[in-house]
């Protein structure tokens, strides 16, 4: 046990908790973003089902994410709340407006406009404040003797905007896609029709990100061009995805345009990994300054290890109970 750095297994699993909320609740919330284009209330209601029956379970990938940070972490808590503080309180009330919408606007008849409101400001607030929170890390905070010294709006700003507007439209992909693979009939055909204007936007967005990064942080610029060979052979792969996704699009395949971009989200955050790894709390702190004390990181990856699998599981028979297609007036109400 001495010989494993038990800093560097948490790392991989807060990184894979993250990479798993991401995916999972990231089509969920791209369907509460696309719900004010939908054709008719009716399309809504089949929106709303397509999720409704695992949605919340999509948000326990948040919650271990969270745990994780704070048991083996501790020092990014401790300067990321003071410095995200306005930020996270933005995606909880996102998260929140959602959650609610989903349970009340099945019940409501004169006010369910209202909750179509709520159902798309909730999600779209979420998913522009985790992007937002992407930026900045990004960016990097200001800090002194382990403490943020900076404002409690440094985290907003044009950057920052741009990876948050980037995170809503790579939401929005693949909630559509996500659509298009739940769907039949004339929805589906609304969904496909979505689809390339959206990664149109993400792409473009993408290169505008790309570009502006290496002036945003000398180190990042500095690891993506001394190890061009390496670090760029994920943009490239990402860049593949999205070809897949234009290819099986016109083809008409279900599954293939979520699968791919899946693939295109999972590329891109390796690519973030890499052009930040080992630091934690950039520009300063690399995950082992700060990490926990080694004996409490052990004692709760025994806990972690057991959880892990069991949410994978039930997750994975969440996922088959459910699956195939969402018809109108079938579902959850």
């Amino acid at each position: 046990m001495e010989a494993l750095d038990l800093s560097i297994v948490w790392a991989v699993i807060i990184a894979f908790s993250i990479m798993m909320y991401v995916l999972m609740d990231g089509f969920d919330l791209g369907v509460g973003i696309l719900f004010p284009f939908a054709p008719d209330e009716e399309v809504r209601d089949l929106m709303m089902n397509s999720v409704a029956p695992i949605w919340d379970g999509n948000e326990t990938w948040l919650i271990l994410t969270g745990t994780g940070l704070l048991a083996a972490f501790p020092l990014v808590y401790s300067i990321f709340l003071p410095a995200l503080y306005v930020g996270v309180f933005l995606m909880l009330i996102g998260l929140i407006f959602r959650g609610v919408a989903f349970e009340f606007r099945f019940k409501a008849n004169q006010s369910r406009f209202l909750w179509n409101i709520a159902f798309t400001a909730g999600s779209f607030l979420a998913a522009f404040a985790q992007g937002a929170v992407v930026g900045t890390y990004i960016q990097g905070f200001d800090t002194q003797d382990r403490v943020f010294v900076g404002g409690a709006f440094d985290w907003l700003t044009p950057f920052t905007v741009l990876t948050g507007l980037g995170l809503v439209a790579g939401y929005a992909l693949l909630g559509a896609t996500w659509l298009v693979m739940k769907t039949e009939g004339e929805v589906q055909e609304w969904a496909y029709r979505k689809v390339i204007p959206l990664l149109l936007c993400v792409l473009a967005v993408f290169v505008i990100i790309s570009l502006w990064t290496p002036f945003v942080d000398e180190t990042v610029r500095e690891r993506w061009f001394d190890h061009i060979r390496l670090i760029w052979l994920l943009p490239a792969f990402a860049m593949l995805c999205a070809a897949q996704i234009v290819i099986s699009v016109k083809r008409r395949h279900d599954a293939l345009p979520f699968i791919a971009t899946m693939g295109m989200f999972i590329f891109t955050f390796f690519g973030l990994l890499v052009s930040r790894w080992p630091y934690m709390v950039p520009p300063e702190y690399t995950l082992w300054d700060a990490a926990s004390a080694p004996e409490s990181q052990l004692f709760l990856l025994i806990g972690m290890i057991l959880v892990i699998p069991v949410v994978l599981i039930y997750t994975a028979w969440t996922y088959w109970v459910f699956r195939g297609k969402v018809r109108l007036g079938e579902g959850y109400h």
